[in-house]
Formats: structure tokens, C-alpha cells, sequence
């Protein structure tokens, strides 16, 4: 009997993630009409199948198909998409985005994370009374600001490529220097992400504390002294002859996984340690670990990360919201937009762009999409943020990428080719396709000709 049952419980999880692909593809279509990205179709598939409309027609159609004591199973597998996700983004990271165009680049960048994380706070600081209790505990003022000036700083590097991509702003001055800031930007919000982890994590007292930040900067040092090059002799060997072989894509998706254990047990975050991992993972031999790594990764990612936003829709209830709801993710909107509307487009304005093109940079670094869901999530596997505010700060995301495209002013330069002229290769966004520029530069391109991964934040 307990066979049949497990049985059951096995084919229910498939099914459901078979909806999920089902009608994240059809919603997927539907609005690339609309000019938005697929991230945009996958988040409203997770909202549509969640309470907020699937939950409103009669007979719990919602808890039908995703039963309540099976999500935790969901979860578990989103989470294998989600680690691989972030392994890909700390591996096509580029750090070539970062030496180009210095001045404006951090100038963009300081004010499109400072500002914006200062109105946060100030948001918080409004909200704070409704959402300082969570599941029955009390939040602290200041993790709860925190978390709420991170969310409001970021942006979605990924749909980000993949929206300069679409409107041929990749290779405009535009493009790349919203491109860049936002690389830099979100490196700040990450470290910042996981000092506020291990201070929320390390609740033992100072002692703990410094523990937990000890193991990390030991875990940094041996990353970078340890698992990089023997990462490089690995790489080296299993590509020998100009062939990959089979054992190249279980290994190092192994350690991905490994290193994300490694900082979920130190008190970080799992989604650290596979970031850090594609961080020290080679970028050589190019071609061939675009065809025999990158592409089957970035194909389970595709199959894989969709069921994450259906885990997170299944949390999104607009409907609970309420007038005083709907108020409060208004100040949400506003101090999210302004933030880096006025964070990003007025220090590209002081670096001799034209205000047309300035709107179009802080229009551009205005949408969050998938890293901000990421973000999101750890807040509520934290308990710092409460439903209501996670579907306040979800429906934020939602919009501030939408937005994006539709708003973009007429005329901007277009042209097509890679970012600072570098080649490009399709890498994910969420769970789509986009193209973003190779690590190696202009002059790589030049002796290599190969389009290989490369970098987004």
C-alpha cells in the first residue's frame, strides 16, 4: 500500500511539473507578442497556477493540483535548477564589462545601488508596523530594511542581456554601459546579501558570528588557491585532443552542487557556493566547453528553473491584499522606480549623455526579473519577509521588468553584434535563451573566432 502511495505521490510531482512547462511555454508565446521576455511569462505562469487566479475558481483547483504536502518536493527539485542557474551566472561572468567605460560605469552603478537601497530603507521604515512579525516571531527593523533596500537595488543582469539582445541595443553605447553598471551593481548587492545571511544565520552572539565569517573567507581562499586550478587541471584533462569527454558535465555539475553544500553548512546560502564555483570555473578551451557543457547545463536549467517560479507563484496571493495592500505595494512601485530611474539616468546624464539616452539606461537597469526572485525567496526561507510583502515585492519585480521595453523612447541608436564588439553565444535567462558578450574581448574574437560563455550577474 505504502508503494502504491509513494507511487502516487511520484506521478502527481510529474504531472505538476508537466503543467508547469505546459503553461509556462503557451504564456511564454504569448507574450514575446508583447515584446517581453521569457522571464516575464514564466513568473505569470507561477502567479496564474497560484491562489492569486487558478485558487480563486471553486474546488481548490490550486491545492488539487499542487497538493499542499507535495510541494516541498517541487521545492527540492527547483532548487537543482536554481543551483545550476547560479552556477551558469557566476561562470559567464565578465569582467571585461568592468574595464571599460571606468568612470561612468561606477558612477552608474554606486548611485543605481545607493539610491535605491536608501529608499528602501525609507520604505521599510513606512511598512515595517504591518510586516514586523513573521510566523509568530519578531523581525528586526534593520534585517527587514535590508532585505527590502537589496530587493530595491537590484538588477536582473540576466533578462537584462536578453532585453539588449531583443532591441539591438547590445552593441550601443546604451546597451553596454547599462550592461556593465548592472554587473557591478549586483556584485555590491550580492556581497551585501550574504554579509546580512550570516549576520541573520549567526544568531549564537558575536562569537558565532565570527565563526560563520571565518569558515567563509577560509571557503574564499580555498576556492581561489584550491579549486580553481585544480579545476584547471580537470578542465584540461577531460578536453584532451579536442574532445570532451563524458564524465566532463556529471563532474562538474558535482561541484557546483558540492561547493553549494559547502556554504549552505557554513551558515551562507547554497546559492553562493554554486555562484562562486562558476566564478573559478575556466573559460578554456571555449568552443568546446560552450557545445559540451554549457549547452546541456543551460538545457536543464530550461526544464528545471520554471518549476521555481510555480513554487514561488504558489506564495503569490494578490487577492489577500486588500485597499491597504494595494497602497502599500504603490509606495513599493514608486520608491522602486525612482530609485533607479533617477539612480541611474542622472549620472549617466553628468557623463555626457543625452537625457533621451540617459532615461534609457535607468529605464533599462530598472528591471529585476529572476534575481530578485532569488532574493525574495531566501527573505522568506529566512522568515524575514511575510506573504503579503513577498507578493507586494514579487508583483515589483513583475512590473519593473515589463515595463522595460514598452517604455523604452523611440530612435535610440540600434546595432547589432555583441556588447564593447565582443562575440556572443546563447546563455539563459531564467529558463531562455540570450546572448551575451565573451570573456575574452574583441581581441580574443579576433585570433579565436569561437563563441563561448560569458558574463552576467
Amino acid at each position: 500500500m505504502d508503494s502504491v502511495h509513494s507511487d502516487l505521490k511520484v506521478a502527481i510531482v510529474v504531472a505538476d511539473i508537466a503543467i508547469v512547462l505546459i503553461v509556462g511555454s503557451l504564456l511564454v508565446m504569448l507574450l514575446r507578442r508583447l515584446k517581453q521576455p521569457p522571464v516575464i511569462g514564466e513568473i505569470t505562469a507561477g502567479i496564474v497556477l497560484g491562489p492569486s487566479i487558478l485558487g480563486l475558481l471553486p474546488g481548490d483547483v490550486t491545492g488539487f493540483l499542487f497538493p499542499v504536502e507535495l510541494r516541498p518536493h517541487l521545492s527540492m527539485i527547483s532548487q537543482v535548477g536554481l543551483l545550476l542557474f547560479m552556477f551558469l551566472v557566476g561562470w559567464e561572468f565578465n569582467s571585461q564589462l568592468l574595464k571599460s567605460r571606468s568612470g561612468a560605469i561606477a558612477s552608474v552603478s554606486l548611485w543605481a545601488f545607493v539610491l535605491p537601497f536608501a529608499l528602501g530603507l525609507g520604505t521599510a521604515a513606512l511598512l515595517y508596523e504591518r510586516h514586523d512579525v513573521v510566523d509568530g516571531e519578531h523581525v528586526s527593523f534593520w534585517y527587514f530594511a535590508a532585505f527590502l533596500g537589496i530587493a530595491m537595488s537590484i538588477t536582473a543582469f540576466p533578462v537584462l542581456a536578453r532585453i539588449l539582445h531583443d532591441t539591438r541595443l547590445a552593441g550601443t553605447r546604451i546597451g553596454a554601459l547599462a550592461l556593465a553598471s548592472a554587473a557591478l551593481e549586483d556584485v555590491m548587492a550580492w556581497i551585501l546579501l550574504a554579509v546580512m545571511v550570516v549576520g541573520f544565520t549567526a544568531s549564537g552572539g558575536t562569537t558565532t558570528l565570527l565563526t560563520v565569517l571565518g569558515l567563509f573567507l577560509l571557503y574564499a581562499l580555498v576556492m581561489a588557491l584550491g579549486v580553481r586550478p585544480a579545476l584547471r587541471w580537470l578542465v584540461a584533462r577531460l578536453t584532451q585532443g579536442g574532445k570532451a569527454s563524458p564524465f566532463l558535465v556529471p563532474l562538474i555539475a558535482a561541484g557546483a552542487f558540492l561547493s553549494a553544500y559547502a556554504t549552505s553548512w557554513i551558515g551562507v546560502h547554497a546559492i553562493f557556493g554554486a555562484f562562486a564555483f562558476g566564478l573559478v570555473m575556466p573559460r578554456e578551451p571555449r568552443a568546446l566547453l560552450a557545445e559540451t557543457l554549457h549547452t546541456p547545463l543551460e538545457s536543464g536549467t530550461r526544464l528545471l528553473l520554471p518549476i521555481f517560479f510555480i513554487v514561488t507563484g504558489l506564495s503569490v496571493d494578490i487577492s489577500a491584499l486588500g485597499w491597504t495592500g494595494l497602497g502599500e505595494l504603490a509606495i513599493i512601485m514608486a520608491a522602486a522606480c525612482a530609485g533607479k530611474l533617477l539612480g541611474a539616468t542622472l549620472p549617466a546624464k553628468f557623463s555626457g549623455m543625452s537625457w533621451r539616452d540617459s532615461y534609457a539606461v535607468g529605464l533599462l537597469m530598472n528591471t529585476r526579473g529572476l534575481t530578485e526572485l532569488v532574493i525574495l525567496n531566501i527573505g522568506v526561507s529566512l522568515g524575514v519577509l511575510d506573504g503579503e510583502m513577498f507578493t507586494m515585492m514579487v508583483l515589483m519585480a513583475l512590473i519593473t521588468t515589463a515595463m522595460a521595453v514598452p517604455l523604452l523612447p523611440k530612435g535610440l541608436p540600434r546595432a547589432p553584434g555583441g556588447l564593447f564588439d565582443i562575440p556572443s553565444v546563447t546563455v539563459p535567462s531564467g529558463a531562455s535563451a540570450r546572448r551575451t558578450p565573451a570573456p575574452g574581448g574583441a581581441t580574443d574574437a579576433a585570433t579565436s573566432g569561437q563563441e563561448v560563455p560569458s558574463g552576467k550577474s
